[in-house]
């Protein structure tokens, strides 16, 4: 999909992803990284699933809400990361393992950014449900969305008229090679 005919849908789509890729940053940068006017914060938690047990320890819903928010908060980017790369034809894999790749550096990068802001702490269970999270929505759209969009640039194929039913003209005429004057 990066060359042919189709090089302006290419680029709006492109232009798009990056469009939304940049404004979900932006709001999740908004949510994650602004001071909270509070009188104690909790420790830092740097043993993995402990917070994921005690979330579970508060009862079903509140476990359910508080591992949705991390699960859901980065998981545009496992839409919107592969949109603004504009690929329709990738290796699934190697697609997934990108994705992840740059969710967990972004979710990386914010919980370290958010070492330096009041009220705010580290927490490894949000690096583990923000990247579980990209990987989820990653899964369940793109490979769908890529093999429609593959699929009806086909049908497109199939459809425009062929130029080579045309009848041939002979052969090219060709210039004989000069040689170089003294």
């Amino acid at each position: 999909m990066r060359q042919g005919s189709d090089g302006q849908a290419v680029i709006r789509f492109r232009a798009a992803g990056v469009s939304l890729l940049l404004a979900h940053l932006l709001l999740v940068g908004w949510l994650t990284l602004r001071p909270l006017d509070v009188p104690w914060t909790t420790a830092s938690n740097l043993h993995p699933l402990a917070g994921i047990r005690a979330d579970l320890s508060l009862g079903p819903v509140e476990a359910a809400r508080r591992i949705g928010e991390g699960l859901l908060l980065l998981a545009p980017l496992g839409v919107l990361l592969p949109m603004a790369g504009g690929r329709l034809t990738v290796s699934p894999w190697a697609s997934l393992a990108r994705t992840l790749a740059a969710g967990a550096l972004i979710s990386t990068t914010i919980e370290l950014a958010q070492t330096g802001v009041p009220g705010q702490v580290v927490d490894v269970d949000s690096l583990l449900l923000n990247t579980t999270g990209v990987a989820l929505a990653h899964l369940l759209v793109v490979p769908m969305c890529r093999a429609r969009l593959r699929r009806r640039k086909q049908e497109r194929v199939r459809v425009a008229p062929r130029l080579r039913d045309e009848p041939g003209q002979g052969a090219t005429p060709t210039i004989p090679r000069v040689g170089i004057a003294p």
